[in-house]
């Protein structure tokens, strides 16, 4: 795998001093059994320590597939109904009501849905919510009445209305921190305490939490904003909080790539991890399958609020679908990553695949807003491509 190693340390290290550059990265691939590739360069913050491979992130999105995974579990267990309306389990849902635009005095106009929603419906991103950086509508809530950013991790943040009626298409939002709602309600316990116990030990998952220990803050890379020249600014005051009021699964959770590395592997291994089983092979089965019901489908992110994210798009022209709760690609990808491959993203730039067919997955983080930086996007898709060259080579030989 000599090819596999030079060809991606080269990646990091062009991405990290090019102009303009990424502060720092972090890339590891993963086969079933370990790490086939591992690599970081540059710096946590410009000017500062060197980014290694034990730095912790803020994994933003990628939290959503492990939030995914305790709600599976609990259909496994025959605690949780996927087509019963979510209000069983997290009560506050069912309260919400829909936006139908704002009337002449800017108000919203207020409506109650034609139809409960579930947690499948959740799951899927067919709720009804969406984020206020991809949502027109979203926006003018935190402008005009002050909706709070997600970011917060703030009750009232997910507490928003409807910007339609659940199941009526496919939108992406805050419907996964419902999800984590829902297993509270299930399990009685905060998320963080259910993932500890049902995620992150069976699979020897430590550095990643939703609050850090004095070692994890140690070990923070510093969030970037890009510039519109390209020039990057340490954002010193801006993280998650620590002790948020609500365990986001849609986005909270701090952790290092090689915890993450873990998570992916026991999706290439049918659920199992080292220490335990997490989910059951038929359910890892069926939940990597597009599910999605035409009309619904991915569609492209807008960046409504520039300085989080730039327009975004994974492999603009080929067709996508979502699972429980991954993006499913319906082509092959111009990178080589197969049809049927899942994967997903994270708002700081971390991106990651998992190709069950082919044996591996990979992770690539990086800690710049906006979503969609064009360097380290680029590089994200250089590094997966140059993954499946070295493999294809290997094979061959």
């Amino acid at each position: 795998m000599t090819d596999l190693k030079s060809s991606c340390d080269a990646i990091l290290n062009g991405v990290v001093s090019s102009d303009p550059r990424v502060p720092g990265v972090v890339a590891m691939v993963t086969d079933r059994d370990g790490n086939i590739y591992s690599g970081a360069a540059g710096e946590r913050r410009l000017g500062g320590d060197a980014m290694t491979e034990d730095t912790v992130m803020a994994i933003f999105s990628t939290t959503k597939a492990i939030a995914g995974t305790t709600a599976l579990q609990c259909v496994e267990e025959g605690l949780l109904d996927l087509d019963a309306p979510a209000k069983t389990y997290a009560p506050a849902i069912g309260a919400l009501q829909v936006i139908d635009g704002f009337d002449e005095a800017g108000q919203p106009r207020l409506r109650a849905p034609k139809s409960d929603i579930t947690t499948r419906q959740l799951l899927l991103h067919t709720a009804g919510f969406g984020y206020d950086f991809f949502n027109e509508t979203y926006s003018r809530m935190a402008t005009d009445h002050g909706q709070p950013s997600v970011v917060t991790g703030s009750r009232a943040c997910i507490e928003t209305p409807l910007l339609f009626d659940p199941g009526e298409r496919w939108e992406y939002g805050t419907n996964i921190d419902w999800v984590g709602q829902v297993v509270e309600g299930i399990r009685g316990k905060r998320l963080g305490e259910v993932m500890r116990e049902r995620v992150f030990d069976p699979l020897g998952m430590q550095d990643i939490a939703f609050t850090r220990t004095e070692a994890m803050k140690a070990r923070t890379a510093t969030i970037h904003a890009r510039g519109e020249d390209g020039s990057l600014t340490p954002m010193d005051d801006f993280a998650l909080p620590d002790d948020p009021e609500v365990h986001m699964g849609g986005h909270g959770l701090y952790g290092t790539v090689p915890e993450y590395m873990k998570f992916i592997r026991m999706w290439l291994n049918d659920g199992a991890g080292p220490n335990g089983r997490v989910l059951k092979p038929e359910t890892v089965e069926w939940a990597v399958k597009g599910a999605l019901v035409p009309p619904q489908k991915v569609t492209m992110l807008p960046g409504v609020i520039p300085t989080l994210s730039n327009d975004a798009e994974f492999f603009p022209g080929l067709a996508k679908d979502w699972s429980y709760t991954f993006m499913v690609n319906s082509e092959e990808a111009p990178t080589g990553r197969p049809s049927g491959a899942i994967g997903w993203a994270g708002l700081a730039n971390c991106f990651y695949w998992i190709d069950r067919a082919g044996g591996f997955g990979g992770y690539w983080a990086t800690q710049i807003l906006p979503f969609a930086d064009a360097v380290s996007f680029t590089g994200y898709m250089a590094f997966e491509t140059a993954v499946y060259e070295a493999l294809q080579k290997t094979q061959a030989a």
